[in-house]
């Protein structure tokens, strides 16, 4: 149902390449009217009431949950569409074997026929919007048009939206050209192209955040590596955490993570005992992408572009992530949760309750076997309502990075926690990363799949150019951060996890600030550095860990794991920087 919003006269802007686009569109698909968002907190609640006059949103219980509405979306439209989703370069290697790839020329003509007439009978939104700070020299801006009220009130938490927004384009008249409409949410008529030589993300015929929502995905990974690569800096999918020490030191770290380790639980992680006590704090900047950039000091300097969380709800209670369910009790928009019988959000693993819809506003029976909410139900928010919540991920020139992280899920292999020799083999780490599925995911427990620096669905560009863009960013620091990686989820022969995690991988964090600071030693390996025996500490844990197991190099397992990585950097051949195939057949050596 289309939800017409009478709000302010049509605006106008003083750029003549937004304003001729804008009427280009309008001219494609025919709205009724044209509106032009500004961001105020008037045109929200209009546009939230506008919503729930037409169903679009469901009020939720506001004497528990204030401000906290509910979407419910088509039953087929509630994920990415990877395999409908296309980079769109003049040169199809460009796009490399990690993207679908289209012709630009036949993409736009594919686009062009959806788009026409569209919006007939709806109104056209213009979101002017802003990645990252609004001062700052690090942000990129970009404009979505939609015909989605939903997407404008999610656009409005997860971005700096609005009349601030479209006063820098005017200034700077750059920038991101983003087109979206809903269409008639026919999976058969389901398409997302970006089309990096352009500047230009094209989404037709979802609703669903992912591929709706234009500044996430679309702009801040796949366009803005792009950019990110002819100029200079790094657009990445990875979390920012400050971990402030005892002594009042706060060093930042960036870290990846591909699904289902841990990463929202790092960003947002809550210190142990006796950490807790000792005065260790944690300052969340951001818990999904990184734009990274060479300071004048010869460091790398990290923005988060977005504003809000666009989180995956199950699994997320206060034992998890305390402080990730603290921020949803006010002013969220959740989408295919379950409801309790006394309207509040629910979903898997919150509680013991047992709600009375489902995802989809049916009955819920709890005898079906049944998930309530969907797998994959979400909920948006303001990043300013978590409790950890930093005023430095307003910094226009962004946080210091001393790490970087990549980390996987691995059964056996990969050690609790290694440090790369220097930046080059840090790359290293990072294209060959990979975890291992679950039986939940695939049938199959173990199945290793490689996810490079857990970019694999979102890089903009060839895998090959892009790691060979990393080792150029590199060359250029005086001052690199340190870069390790992490395996949170190695288990004993009982197929029991031998490290506790969550909280408790503050201990590991401590180890790699400490070596950061060159203030605690390390033991040299084939693969990597290691922590000395009792570097890591495990003072007030209720079991003691097999460090021994978690920080073990089985060398006879790597050797077939750098014969995997090989196969896997094949693909990419001949983009492959040689300083990559040099560093395996180095650790190679190493190991014997």
């Amino acid at each position: 149902m289309q939800t017409h919003i009478h709000l302010e006269d049509r605006m106008t802007t003083k750029l003549n390449a937004l304003s001729e686009w804008v009427d280009s569109v309008e001219r494609l698909t025919r709205p009724d009217e044209v509106y032009w968002c500004t961001g105020s907190s008037e045109e929200n609640a209009s546009m939230i009431n506008g919503m729930l006059d037409s169903g679009d949103l469901i009020e939720l219980n506001q004497a528990t949950h204030p401000e906290c509405y509910l979407h419910r979306s088509d039953p087929d439209d509630v994920a990415r569409v990877e395999h409908l989703t296309f980079v769109c370069t003049t040169d199809e290697d460009d796009a490399g074997p990690n993207n679908h790839w289209m012709s630009p020329d036949e993409a736009h003509r594919k686009m062009d026929g959806l788009f026409a007439g569209c919006m007939e009978g709806r109104t056209m939104y213009v979101i002017p919007y802003c990645m990252g700070p609004i001062e700052s020299p690090f942000s990129r801006l970009g404009v979505e048009i939609t015909d989605s009220p939903y997407v404008v009130a999610n656009m409005r938490k997860m971005t700096r939206m609005g009349d601030d927004a479209l006063a820098r384009i005017e200034r700077e008249g750059t920038f991101v050209r983003g087109l979206h409409s809903t269409g008639e949410l026919d999976p058969d008529r389901r398409f997302i192209m970006h089309f990096p030589e352009e500047l230009q993300i094209q989404s037709y015929g979802s609703g669903y955040g992912g591929n709706a929502l234009l500044g996430k995905k679309c702009h801040a990974l796949r366009i803005a590596s792009y950019q990110a690569r002819s100029e200079g800096w790094l657009a990445e999918h990875m979390l920012i955490v400050g971990i402030e020490s005892p002594e009042g030191e706060t060093r930042y770290v960036a870290a990846a993570f591909p699904s289902a380790c841990g990463k929202t639980n790092l960003a947002m992680l809550i210190p142990p005992e006796p950490y807790k006590s000792a005065g260790w704090k944690i300052h969340t900047v951001g818990d999904d992408i990184c734009w990274l950039h060479p300071g004048e000091d010869g460091r790398l300097y990290a923005i988060n572009p977005e504003a809000g969380y666009f989180g995956v709800a199950p699994g997320t209670s206060a034992k998890t992530n305390p402080n990730a369910l603290a921020m949803l009790d006010h002013d969220a928009i959740f989408t295919n949760v379950a409801v309790t019988d006394t309207n509040e959000p629910w979903w898997e693993d919150l509680d013991e309750r047992i709600p009375k819809f489902d995802w989809k506003g049916n009955k819920y029976d709890p005898g079906s076997g049944k998930k309530a909410a969907h797998p994959n139900s979400r909920f948006t928010v303001s990043m300013e309502q978590c409790p950890t919540y930093t005023e430095a991920a307003e910094n226009p020139k962004g946080v210091p990075i001393d790490a970087i992280i990549f980390g996987g899920r691995r059964a056996t292999l990969a050690p609790l926690v290694m440090e790369a020799r220097d930046w080059t083999h840090g790359t290293f780490l990072g294209a060959s990363m990979a975890s291992e599925t679950t039986a939940a995911a695939t049938g199959k427990v173990g199945v290793v799949r490689r996810d490079p620096m857990a970019m694999k669905p979102f890089c903009g560009y060839h895998f090959g150019d892009y790691w060979g863009h990393w080792l150029k960013v590199g060359e250029t620091l005086e001052h690199p951060p340190k870069i390790f990686q992490v395996n949170w989820f190695r288990r004993d022969e009982n197929g029991k996890f031998i490290w506790p995690g969550f909280g408790e991988n503050l201990r590991v964090l401590e180890w790699v600030l400490g070596r950061c600071a060159g203030e605690t030693g390390a033991v040299e390996t084939p693969v990597g550095f290691l922590p000395e025996p009792g570097a890591i500490s495990t003072e007030g844990l209720d079991a003691n860990p097999d460090m021994d197991t978690l920080l073990a190099v089985d060398a006879g397992a790597w050797a077939k794991e750098l014969d995997d990585v090989e196969r896997h950097l094949a693909r990419f051949d001949p983009r492959v920087p040689k300083a990559l195939v040099d560093e395996l057949e180095a650790m190679r050596e190493k190991l014997g």
